[in-house]
């Protein structure tokens, strides 16, 4: 058996790569050789802030101390906890069927070209029948926007409301409809970078 082919060994483990200047630590006072790369800092990227050489002991010291929310709001720590974070996407429905289809691809397939004539939001998305209904309840259209959803649920809470009519209480069912339409709107991806 021939040696004259021997697979060439690795240069990269578990992160440890070959650093092209040779450089030690940059840790204040290590003189250990710099194995690995990290971001210069945890806030920010390191394509993006720059990157550091560290050697193995302060690697494993700069990553137990990486907090992905460091610098983040209460709420934008929860958005980003939450389940369908990073899944906001617009949503087609073509029959009765909802799925993404961003290039438009299987839209000839199912249905003309205006087969969502009435249902499609400002920005695209398909609404579903209770979302056209909820903003038919506001006196709106699919062309809405959450800023024209606000106005018109603030103009209509006012108009119902036993406060602003004297105590008459005639008209609360449709006080009722105006908030339940209004809570489900707000809540729709459509509606929510408006």
């Amino acid at each position: 058996m021939s040696t004259d082919h021997v697979p060439p060994s690795r240069t990269r483990f578990h992160g440890r790569v070959q650093n092209p200047d040779q450089s030690v630590c940059a840790h204040p006072g290590c003189k250990a050789p710099a194995e690995f790369r990290a971001p210069a800092s945890n806030r920010v990227a390191g394509h993006v802030g720059g990157w550091q050489w560290l050697c193995l002991d302060h690697v494993r010291a700069f990553n137990s101390g990486y907090n992905f929310f460091d610098g983040m709001s209460p709420d934008a720590i929860s958005e980003a906890q939450s389940p369908l974070a990073g899944w906001a996407h617009v949503v087609h429905d073509v029959n009765g069927y909802r799925f993404n289809d961003p290039l438009n691809a299987l839209h000839g397939k199912f249905g003309a070209a205006d087969a969502f004539h009435g249902r499609r939001s400002h920005s695209g998305a398909v609404l579903a029948e209770s979302e056209v209904k909820s903003l038919k309840v506001l006196g709106l259209d699919a062309s809405a926007t959450l800023a024209t959803i606000r106005r018109a649920y603030k103009a209509l809470v006012r108009q119902f409301h036993p406060d602003s009519n004297g105590g008459d209480r005639s008209h609360e069912r449709k006080l009722q409809d105006v908030v339940q339409a209004y809570n489900h709107l707000k809540t729709v991806p459509a509606f929510k970078k408006t």
